[in-house]
């Protein structure tokens, strides 16, 4: 179910949810997922089925499925998927971000199933390099893979 973004009220010091600081989506996960990852589309669903389920992103560099980042630790099988809250848009919390990121930095997918790093021009195989698929922004200095991170609406 959609989550409402309608600002309620304005007031410093509050949880990252209150007055559409972030917006929160549900999500099934039929495999591993823990708090702070960055999640994808699980395309190996099928139909519609592909924005109903999410997995860890993929260790692919730039990958343009991703939708946000995990609240919860979930493990769900094929047969018993779970439930799992994602921050789609906003204040994300701490996040999986590669060690040394800037505050600041444009983020992507990493090479790093679950990760996101610094935002860079990716290969595209055909000579021309394109633009990085942005993800979020790093809102802290990235240490031991983790860092407080600005969620940017792709869902």
């Amino acid at each position: 179910m959609a989550t409402s973004t309608l600002i309620q009220f304005l007031d410093a010091g509050q949880a990252g949810d209150t007055s559409h600081r972030r917006q929160v989506e549900t999500f099934f996960a039929a495999g591993a997922i823990a708090a702070g990852d960055w999640v994808s589309l699980d395309v190996s669903q099928t139909g519609a089925d592909k924005a109903l389920y999410i997995v860890q992103t993929p260790g692919t560099a730039g990958d343009g499925r991703v939708v946000g980042v995990a609240l919860d630790t979930a493990t769900g099988t094929a047969a018993a998927p779970v439930q799992i809250r994602t921050v789609v848009a906003g204040y994300g919390g701490t996040a999986a971000v590669a060690t040394g990121v800037a505050v600041g930095a444009t983020l992507m997918a990493s090479a790093v199933a679950g990760r996101a790093g610094a935002a860079q021009y990716v290969a595209s195989g055909g000579g021309a390099t394109a633009l990085p698929d942005v993800i979020g922004t790093a809102l802290t200095l990235a240490a031991a893979n983790l860092a407080e991170v600005f969620v940017h609406k792709r869902f």
